[in-house]
């Protein structure tokens, strides 16, 4: 049923949200000056109805599996926190970027925080690891090839907190 919900939530928010606001909403330089709301409202903000279908897509296939398995209150916490924390790490990526190549970037989409999801997949389906990892690498760079636009260090970091935070749940 969350999974529902978010899939809504990104659909209003695509739909209501102006793009004049994806400076001030979209994960950027901004955060250093204090935009902190940005770690999360980026997350929910989308590019083109393109890339809002493929994340919702993605999000259905391992939101609704992994909700079955974990439970409503560990998934949301998983996609939340996993989410922010792929934000937090992106954020440090764009701040480095900007310093060193004076690139202005705004990352948005729920890619991370889907990703997070995959990663945290991976290691509760060990069979499904290494087929999970070449996808993360394909949706991170054919794109980039294609000369389309993606933030491809987010899914990477995403994958990586969400592999991690099943890794920790897995000790516990």
């Amino acid at each position: 049923m969350l999974t529902i919900f978010l899939i809504f939530l990104n659909i209003l928010c695509y739909f209501l949200i102006s793009y004049d606001y994806y400076n001030i909403l979209g994960l950027n330089i901004l955060f250093f000056n204090g935009a902190y709301w940005q770690l999360l409202s980026s997350m929910f903000l989308h590019g083109n109805l393109t890339h809002l279908i493929l994340n919702m897509i993605v999000l259905f296939q391992f939101g609704r599996m992994l909700e079955t398995y974990l439970g409503a209150l560990c998934f949301i916490f998983i996609y939340f926190i996993g989410g922010l924390l792929c934000s937090l790490l992106s954020v440090f990526y764009v701040y480095f970027d900007f310093k060193y190549f004076g690139e202005n970037i705004n990352v948005i989409g729920a890619s991370g925080a889907i990703c997070v999801l995959m990663g945290f997949y991976a290691v509760i389906d060990k069979n499904s690891t290494k087929g999970l990892i070449v996808a993360i690498l394909l949706m991170s760079f054919v794109p980039l090839l294609m000369g389309i636009n993606v933030a491809w260090y987010g899914h990477i970091f995403g994958f990586m907190c969400g592999y991690i935070l099943a890794k920790i749940k897995e000790v516990k």
